[in-house]
């Protein structure tokens, strides 16, 4: 009988082995099909939405790459340049206008009008409540002012008011509606002048301004201001009435990969290379130095010499005007070399013309995450500024030794303000 157990318990378990054995082998089936499955499906393309979000589509690199500054901006003739070159135009060429509709207010006399540490929008409120005119803050609330007795035309109270909390308005008369905001529409409009032009759109975006949209055909520029921006602009226009001196930095930006990728480039050399006092000053900068140069080293010349040591790529060739003691801006991108990535990279530039044609220039650096080096720089007019030892970490490149150098040549253009009549037949 025991025997009998031993043999039944032997089956069971020789059952229980197949079985089990089955089912393994059933699971390696069954996972193998999921996965060849699962293969199948990731060929399959995803299929498309019938409608976008129009605010996940961005407009295409080609169409933004579109600015008709390029051809007046990125041409520089290098074997020709005019170091003074003096420049007529009217004398009542300059204009700022405010853009939008703003209709002419109720006329009627204000007496003793006092409020105290009132944001702005409630004491238009209270100004305008007997004339049933309704309040629109656009972007308030505004900064608490006081005020004690006013009195005069309710044009000139509401323009008091808006004045001091640092606003502009507007009103419709049809709807009764008086809106206030921090910013308003404007058009400057200037002589009908290239280098002008090209000027005063480097110093609204040395000011931060960047929704600008310039007009060539009656050399106009239309853009969003707050009070202090039209406070420039005004200044701006008022220094163009004295006859200005106007700084033009002719710019070349390109990058150095050693052949040798241990090895730095060799900049000493250059004392070798080119005549005693070609290099004046060399001068070292939070990152980077930048030298002073005569004209005897000149870019195609500096290109042959950095031509044993490194290969040489460009990245961009333009030109920025800077009006005396005002701060420009040239955004490298606007003139970059197809293929060329400017990471963003801009030049800051501050300039000031002293006696003897001396120049003075602040010039920075920057990139989109901050600026990356400054240098002041003395220099006189015919010489050179070459900034070197740019490491291309700082620009978002991988490359060891590699380097970003900046060539500029500075040029002055002496503007003459003068009549129509006389300038017709200069």
């Amino acid at each position: 009988m025991k025997k009998f157990y031993q043999i039944s318990f032997y089956i069971f378990l020789t059952t229980l082995a197949i079985v089990m054995a089955a089912c393994v082998e059933n699971q390696e089936i069954i996972q193998k099909e999921f996965e060849e499955a699962y293969q199948e499906s990731l060929k399959v393309e995803p299929q498309k939405s019938e409608k976008q979000n129009p605010y996940m589509v961005r407009t295409p690199e080609g169409a933004n790459a579109l600015d008709l500054e390029t051809p007046l901006r990125c041409n520089v003739n290098w074997e020709d340049q005019q170091m003074i070159l003096t420049l007529p135009y009217a004398k009542s060429a300059f204009k700022l206008e405010r853009n939008g509709q703003n209709d002419p207010l109720p006329r009627f006399k204000v007496n003793g009008f006092t409020f105290d540490m009132m944001p702005a929008e409630q004491a238009m409120v209270r100004l305008t409540k007997e004339a049933g005119i309704r309040i629109s803050s656009a972007d308030g609330p505004y900064t608490s002012i006081s005020a004690q007795d006013l009195q005069g035309e309710f044009s000139e109270v509401i323009k008091m008011i808006a004045e001091s909390a640092g606003v502009y308005y507007s009103y419709n008369a049809k709807d009764k509606i008086l809106t206030m905001s921090r910013h308003a529409n404007m058009t400057l409009y200037m002589p009908h002048s290239r280098p002008i032009m090209l000027g005063l759109l480097d110093v609204i975006r040395g000011a931060g301004i960047t929704n600008i949209v310039a007009n060539w055909s009656d050399y106009s520029i239309t853009f969003d201001a707050d009070v202090d921006t039209q406070k420039k602009m005004t200044e701006l226009i008022k220094f163009f009435e004295s006859s200005p001196t106007l700084v033009a930095y002719d710019v070349s930006v390109f990058r150095l990969y050693p052949f040798d990728q241990s090895k730095d480039i060799e900049w000493k050399e250059m004392l070798n290379a080119f005549d005693f006092g070609s290099i004046t000053t060399a001068q070292a900068g939070v990152i980077g130095r930048i030298l002073t140069t005569t004209n005897d080293i000149s870019v195609e010349k500096l290109q042959q010499f950095l031509g044993n040591q490194a290969r040489i790529e460009a990245v961009s060739e333009g030109k920025f005007v800077v009006p005396n003691l005002w701060l420009a801006r040239f955004d490298i991108g606007k003139c970059s070399a197809p293929g060329a990535d400017p990471y963003g990279m801009s030049i800051l530039a501050k300039a000031s013309v002293e006696k003897g044609n001396q120049i003075f220039t602040d010039a920075t650096v920057e990139v989109t995450d901050g600026q990356v080096t400054k240098f002041n720089i003395r220099s006189k007019l015919g010489e050179n500024f070459l900034m070197i030892g740019l490491p291309n970490e700082l620009f978002g490149i991988d490359s060891p030794k590699s380097e970003t150098i900046i060539f500029m040549v500075p040029r002055l253009i002496r503007t003459l303000k003068t009549n129509e009549k006389v300038k017709n037949n200069l």
